[in-house]
């Protein structure tokens, strides 16, 4: 069996064909089984780009990964294309762990989940949700719904973005009467749009040779505001979210507000915060310095959760 599989199933959520790759462990024996981890990408992104190398990288390491393009993106299907539907997210995750549970060389009772940016997110709300999620890992978490409401920063009065609401709900209902999609940007088009050195190495990450990807336009639906602006990926957290926790952060990052707001909201009491000195945001997508340092410290978290070392015979 190969190492790597582009593989598709049917989203048990929605009925929507999911395009994903599956990625084996070295030296895998089919009689076997293994643990596994639902690999999450950003907002915007595809699998083929910083969750595709996560993926790869953990099952280095001895485990089972998915890496599934979001419903609506990528090579997913799904209409209309590039909703950024938060709650349809969130259960494309439960959807990726439905899809593990029918293989017989993955251990039910061994998955766990892993996200980068508002996949980090997702993969949270997922996991409050989910509890056959046994282990959480997050790089560079954003909580995309606070990110809109209270803006990159998180100094941003949550009351000035009634406007992106409103901006929302009048796409919504220009398509409904036969207009054309509207677009919004998921990351600047351009470097000189956006003030923030987080987010005009977004630019660079998505609109140059660095990782642009042709199923990766950069833009997203406008209607998806009216779920996004309100939506909390750590909802109840504090009740719920009782799995390890292991969440990765930038030194320098403008987004660490939000993984220090998950570490202040998790319930669990097994929750370990670390810092990748240098880093910002987008460095820890695939700068190998900092993102093998990420993998250095979440794969032997996820191995202590899920137990790799020990193989048993399926």
């Amino acid at each position: 069996m190969m190492s790597q599989q582009k593989i598709s199933y049917k989203n048990t959520n929605n009925g929507i064909m999911m395009s994903a790759y599956l990625d084996l462990p070295n030296d895998f024996d089919e009689n076997k089984t293994y643990p596994a981890i639902v690999i999450t990408h950003p907002g915007g992104g595809v699998k083929e780009q910083t969750a595709g190398i996560y993926g790869r990288k953990f099952s280095e390491h001895g485990f089972v990964t998915i890496v599934t393009d979001a419903s609506y993106q990528g090579e997913s299907g799904g209409e209309p294309r590039q909703l950024e539907n938060p709650y349809i997210r969130t259960e494309d995750i439960s959807s990726a762990v439905d899809y593990l549970t029918t293989l017989p060389y993955v251990d039910n009772e061994r998955i766990g989940a892993w996200g980068i940016c508002a996949g980090g997110g997702y993969t949270v709300n997922a996991a409050i949700n989910d509890k056959r999620i046994k282990a959480v890992g997050t790089v560079s978490a954003v909580n995309i719904g606070h990110m809109i409401s209270k803006g990159w920063l998180g100094d941003q009065d949550m009351k000035d973005a009634i406007g992106s609401l409103q901006f929302g709900a009048q796409a919504r209902t220009i398509e409904a009467n036969g207009g054309d999609i509207v677009q919004m940007p998921m990351a600047p088009l351009n470097e000189d749009d956006t003030p923030y050195t987080d987010l005009k190495e977004a630019w660079e990450y998505y609109h140059t040779d660095r990782a642009q990807c042709s199923t990766s336009p950069g833009y997203g639906t406008a209607r998806s505001l009216t779920q996004l602006v309100t939506y909390d990926a750590f909802n109840m957290a504090e009740i719920y979210l009782t799995q390890p926790l292991f969440v990765v952060a930038g030194s320098v990052a403008e987004s660490k507000w939000m993984s220090d707001n998950l570490m202040e909201r998790a319930g669990t009491d097994n929750k370990q915060m670390y810092i990748v000195e240098g880093a910002n945001h987008m460095k820890l997508y695939d700068i190998p310095k900092y993102l093998d340092e990420a993998v250095a410290q979440l794969a032997p978290f996820f191995k202590e959760h899920l137990g790799v070392a020990e193989l048993v015979e399926a």
